[in-house]
C-alpha cells in the first residue's frame, strides 16, 4: 500500500533531511567557506582554485629602487668603461644600469650593390655550405676525401653565385646598395642605486684622476 505525504501547515517543522539539503549551502558552502568570507575572490580556473599574483619573498617589485645618475656619456664605449671600471674595482656592479635615451636607427650605407657583387657573395656563402656537406660526407665514405670535398665546394659556389645573381635581379634595382644598420641613441647615462651613490661617485672621481694623469 501506498501512502501520499501530507501537505505540512504553516506550524509544521521542516522534514528531518531539509536541514542537509539546502542548509549545507548556507552553513558550510558559499556562506562562510567559499567566496563570500575567507576564500580567495578570483575564479576558479579549469585546473582548480586561482591564486592571487605574490612577489616572491625577499624581492622588491620592479622599478621601485631609486636610482641616482652618476655619470652621462655621448656615446656608449665610455659608459661600457665606467661600468667596467667599476666591476674591477669590486662595486657591486648589479646595482648599476646603462639607460639610452633618444633612441634612434641609423643605416649605414658602405657600398652599391651589382649583379656582380651578389653573385660574389652568393658564391661565398655557397662555398661555405658545399665545404660543410663535403666534410659531411667524407666521414661515410671510402673513396678520395679530398676530391669529395672539393667536388661539394665548387658545385656550392657555383649555386650560390647564381641564386645571389637571380635575388639581386628580382629586386629591380631598388635596393643597388649595401648598408648596415645599428641603434644609437643621443646619450648614455649610468644610473646606481640610490643606497650605493656615495661610493660610485667617489670611484667616477678617482677614474676621471687618473685618466687625466694626475699623480
Amino acid at each position: 500500500m501506498s501512502t501520499t505525504p501530507t501537505p505540512a501547515g504553516p506550524g509544521a517543522e521542516p522534514p528531518a533531511g531539509g536541514s542537509g539539503g539546502f542548509g549545507g549551502i548556507g552553513s558550510g558552502g558559499i556562506g562562510s567557506g567559499g567566496i563570500g568570507s575567507g576564500g580567495s575572490t578570483l575564479p576558479p580556473g579549469p585546473a582548480g582554485p586561482v591564486a592571487p599574483p605574490s612577489v616572491p619573498a625577499g624581492a622588491e617589485p620592479a622599478g621601485s629602487r631609486p636610482t641616482v645618475t652618476i655619470a652621462t656619456y655621448q656615446n656608449y664605449a665610455e659608459a661600457q668603461r665606467l661600468v667596467d671600471y667599476l666591476s674591477d674595482n669590486q662595486f657591486p656592479v648589479q646595482h648599476t644600469s646603462i639607460v639610452g635615451t633618444d633612441l634612434r636607427l641609423v643605416e649605414n650605407v658602405l657600398g652599391r650593390m651589382t649583379t656582380g657583387r651578389a653573385a660574389l657573395a652568393g658564391m661565398a656563402s655557397g662555398a661555405w655550405f658545399g665545404l660543410f656537406i663535403g666534410l659531411l660526407l667524407g666521414i661515410f665514405t671510402s673513396s678520395n676525401w679530398f676530391a669529395v670535398i672539393i667536388t661539394t665546394l665548387l658545385i656550392g659556389a657555383a649555386w650560390g653565385a647564381i641564386f645571389g645573381a637571380l635575388a639581386h635581379a628580382a629586386t629591380g634595382g631598388r635596393r643597388d646598395f649595401t648598408s648596415r644598420s645599428q641603434l644609437q641613441a643621443s646619450s648614455y647615462a649610468v644610473n646606481v642605486d640610490a643606497e650605493h651613490a656615495d661610493q660610485a661617485r667617489h670611484m667616477v672621481v678617482q677614474m676621471n684622476w687618473k685618466a687625466s694623469g694626475a699623480s
